[in-house]
């Protein structure tokens, strides 16, 4: 069964930070791909341009992380998985209105939880606190 992993634990697992030992372990622990959405490619995307624009790597690194992400993509570490957009903004909206009170989750948090919910059988890897507690809210089992 797959796994969904938020954009910031997927970035970690890229790009060298506090929180990639612990990525590391946690894609190496998987029995299954990570889904990766097209939000997930909008994010990472935009995440490499602006460690290129702060001066945290260089534009060849960039280049060189996204060959390393197409490649999990081939090697199907990561699956491409469709999502119905409409309807994951549509729980996402719920979520939100049931939630965002107690959690202060983000927006973009709430729909990877929604798309999350949607798609993945039930296991959510995050490194942010709240989204960690809308996600065990939801009931989905949140690693690491």
């Amino acid at each position: 069964m797959a796994a969904y992993a938020d954009t910031s634990f997927l970035a970690s697992y890229f790009l060298p930070d506090a929180n990639s030992a612990r990525a590391l372990a946690g894609v190496q622990a998987l029995s299954g791909p990570l889904i990766f959405t097209a939000l997930h490619r909008l994010e990472l995307r935009n995440a490499l341009a602006l460690a290129v624009f702060r001066g945290r790597i260089a534009p060849n690194q960039a280049r060189i992380v996204w060959q390393d992400i197409i490649s999990d993509l081939a090697s199907g570490l990561l699956n491409a998985t469709r999502t119905n957009w409409y309807a994951a903004m549509r729980h996402a909206t719920f979520l939100s209105a049931q939630h965002t009170v107690n959690t202060g989750c983000r927006s973009l948090d709430v729909l990877h939880i929604a798309v999350a919910r949607r798609l993945a059988g039930n296991e959510f890897f995050t490194f942010d606190s709240r989204q960690r507690s809308l996600a065990q809210i939801v009931v989905l089992t949140v690693r690491p």
